[in-house]
This record gives structure tokens, C-alpha cells and sequence, in this order.
């Protein structure tokens, strides 16, 4: 069976990916924030993922980003109650 796009799923690597950038982004001194940019990654982020999945992604990004922070309190920073991911 063909696998669809180049990886077989290249739209879960995609949506990781613009999380990633966008938590990166958001770590930058503001004035140094490519605010139009990221409102455009956030735009494909929120096209390319279920609406219920998006904050899950941008936790799990920033999770990757820092992993000495506390896994839970990013959870509930992105409105996800129960600090599973």
C-alpha cells in the first residue's frame, strides 16, 4: 500500500513541527518577536490540527523545550486540567 505524502505522515510532522517553532518564538524578548510570522504559524498550526489538539501539541512542544520544567504546570498553562500528555 502507497504511503501517503513523503513520510506517511506528513501532517503529524508538520504540526509538531509549527508548535515547536512557535513555542521557540514565543521565548524571544518581544521586540524581537516576528509577531506577524507567528500569527501565520499559528494559523497553519490551527488548520493542520483538530481545534481540541492544539494547546496538546504547544504543551508537548514546550515540554521538549524544557524539559526541567514541571511537565504538569505546562499542561495546565495551555488549559489542559489533568497534566497528561
Amino acid at each position: 500500500m502507497p504511503k501517503k505524502g513523503i513520510t506517511g505522515h506528513d501532517g503529524w510532522v508538520v504540526t509538531e513541527a509549527l508548535a515547536t517553532a512557535l513555542v521557540a518564538l514565543e521565548q524571544l524578548p518581544p521586540k524581537h518577536q516576528p509577531r506577524t510570522h507567528m500569527e501565520e504559524i499559528r494559523k497553519l498550526l490551527a488548520a493542520g490540527a483538530l481545534p481540541e489538539t492544539v494547546n496538546l501539541h504547544l504543551a508537548q512542544a514546550k515540554c521538549r523545550l524544557f524539559p526541567d520544567l514541571d511537565p504538569e504546570a505546562i499542561y495546565r498553562e495551555y488549559g489542559i486540567g489533568d497534566g497528561v500528555g
